[in-house]
């Protein structure tokens, strides 16, 4: 079984609170469970910040870790 068939592409309908994820930024990847969902706040036109952008996910990574990503940033992890 390929890589590719055991991560799928991170879409809103896919992604929920206790999802296992691969985050991916220009840096490094690392896996994590969502652990909050900040959907809601991400529209900032509203609010004036749109100088500091909310990110929607917040992800624990298995490293002990907490970061904020969006849903460009994960795959869904099923290899675990």
């Amino acid at each position: 079984m390929s890589d590719e068939s055991e991560k799928k592409q991170a879409s809103s309908d896919v992604l929920s609170v206790g999802t296992r994820v691969l985050v991916r930024r220009r840096s490094e990847a690392a896996t994590g469970v969502i652990v909050e969902d900040y959907a809601e706040l991400t529209d900032t036109a509203e609010r004036g910040h749109e100088w500091a952008p909310v990110h929607r996910w917040a992800v624990a990574l298995d490293d002990g870790r907490l970061v904020f990503a969006d849903i460009e940033d994960l795959t869904v992890d099923i290899g675990k």
